[in-house]
């Protein structure tokens, strides 16, 4: 009997006989897209007593502690996924989220500091990043200059960002303008972001975004027609759709409605509309 043949299809066998083991922080991930943080961080630390220095694990923990506002925690293993992995510009960009949170929850200048270390290693890991650019940008507009904020330095990453994509550098163009409270400018650039018909959802939420907290129906309505082209069934159609509907002083009962759904049914994420947003909207005067 040939028994080199006969070990090797038994490997072979096993192998195909047993499921392929999806790594842990990808099995996480669906946890936390569906915002249940507290299965996700269960799950990833039970990955973590196994493998202690995964990044991948610490990243993803990071995500969800900071979902939870769990800051000290997140930034615990935020900086553990980039001393393991120090090239990753993605980790260096959520640390610097992190640290952002909680710099302002403890209005920390050192805290402050960091951010844009943090902030600016991204962006040298990454120069194509248009998210590292944008983290970066926002801190340079709305920094105070004693922790190195700077206007100055925050248009040169907008014109870096408008030279990669130049729809992206409107949308910069507006979150500056805005931190400046330049209304009317940041209107005109938000508009030609709409005008430009972008075929994803994300453009069409920042400019509902800014349309909702200048209380203008019009241009919301508008901002959201184009954006059900893209993804009609994101959540955020249905909490915008019923600001409109306030704003307008019309069908309150709907608008009730879909914010009450909102709050039961959206969980609560950072790149969304808070829940604290939605009750706000429906106590507003009738």
């Amino acid at each position: 009997m040939n028994w080199s043949a006969l070990l090797i299809s038994l490997i072979f066998a096993g192998a195909l006989a047993a499921p392929m083991q999806e790594p842990p922080a990808d099995q996480a991930r669906s946890d936390f897209d569906a915002g249940r943080y507290a299965d996700a961080v269960q799950r990833l630390t039970a990955a973590l007593s196994r493998a202690p220095k995964d990044a991948a694990v610490n990243y993803w923990l990071a995500r969800c502690y900071y979902e939870q506002r769990q800051y000290d925690s997140a930034i615990k293993h935020a900086e553990a996924a980039v001393t393991l992995s120090p090239d990753n510009a993605e980790y260096h960009r959520w640390l610097g989220r992190i640290y952002g949170a909680k710099a302002e929850q403890s209005h920390s200048f050192f805290m402050a500091r960091k951010v844009k270390q943090e902030f600016e290693a991204a962006v040298r890991l990454a120069p194509k990043s248009i998210e590292a650019r944008r983290d970066l940008m926002q801190y340079l507009v709305e920094a105070p200059w004693i922790v190195g904020g700077s206007k100055d330095k925050a248009n040169e990453q907008i014109q870096a960002i408008a030279q990669l994509d130049p729809m992206e550098g409107r949308l910069a163009q507006g979150a500056f303008l805005s931190a400046q409270k330049k209304w009317k400018e940041a209107q005109v650039e938000y508009l030609a972001v709409i005008d430009l018909r972008p075929m994803r959802i994300g453009p069409y939420m920042e400019a509902a975004e800014f349309f909702a907290d200048r209380k203008d129906a019009d241009n919301l309505d508008r901002t959201l027609a184009e954006a059900r082209r893209t993804n009609s069934r994101d959540p955020r159609l249905e909490f915008y759709n019923a600001v409109a509907l306030i704003l307008r002083r019309a069908d309150r009962p709907t608008a009730e409605r879909l914010l009450a759904s909102y709050i039961a049914n959206v969980p609560e994420r950072s790149d969304y509309p808070s829940h604290k947003s939605a009750r706000e909207w429906l106590s507003a005067e009738k």
